[in-house]
């Protein structure tokens, strides 16, 4: 406000002043776009899709490693003596009683047909990746492990998880988690 009780416009000086922020600002933020830019996929990035994996050739009894989102995924064709005694395995005797199966309520029990697909519970699909401090499992564990119902095994901190893959020993908490996964037909799979 002026001496005379009127309202005053802005000056030159504000206006100046003004433009020059608003200029630094904008220019600011176009210094920073390439930062955030980056963290987007390139444009000629496809988007990550599912493996497909044969089943073909994976015998009874036999674990084979694929790789799914950087990640080892253990692909078990378990046997008939396999799936019966997972069968029988009662939830009170379970370190984890968590099924951890994305195709289940995250309150379903780790009962073993809550970890596998109906009508294919030959195959268990686990995220190969211990659930204590996160070591690569090796899916074929030693005899001597083996005998003690571990069908994988953590070398890093003796973990163990039974042919459900659920814990059974060691420090680990928590079943090892079932990735995402549908059957295409009877002898093969999309994971994803």
């Amino acid at each position: 406000m002026s001496a005379d009780g009127h309202e005053r416009g802005p000056d030159r000086r504000d206006v100046v002043t003004i433009a020059a922020l608003t200029f630094g600002g904008v220019g600011a933020a176009l210094s920073l776009w390439p930062f955030f830019d980056q963290a987007n996929p390139h444009q000629g990035t496809e988007p990550r899709a599912g493996v497909e994996v044969d089943l073909t050739p994976i015998a009874a009894g036999q674990t084979i490693t694929v790789q799914w989102q950087g990640k080892p995924v253990f692909i078990r064709h378990r046997t008939v003596e396999e799936i019966a005694a997972m069968r029988a395995v009662g939830v009170e005797r379970l370190h984890d009683s968590l099924a951890r199966n994305p195709a289940h309520p995250t309150t379903a029990l780790a009962l073993d047909a809550n970890r596998t697909v109906e009508d294919h519970a030959q195959w268990l699909l686990v995220v190969g990746i211990c659930t204590h401090l996160g070591c690569v499992l090796t899916p074929n564990p030693p005899a001597h492990i083996r005998a003690e119902g571990a069908a994988f095994f953590c070398a890093c901190h003796a973990a163990r998880f039974d042919t459900s893959g659920r814990v059974v020993g060691g420090p680990a908490a928590t079943n090892l988690p079932i990735p995402p996964y549908q059957f295409l037909s009877a002898t093969r799979l999309r994971l994803g």
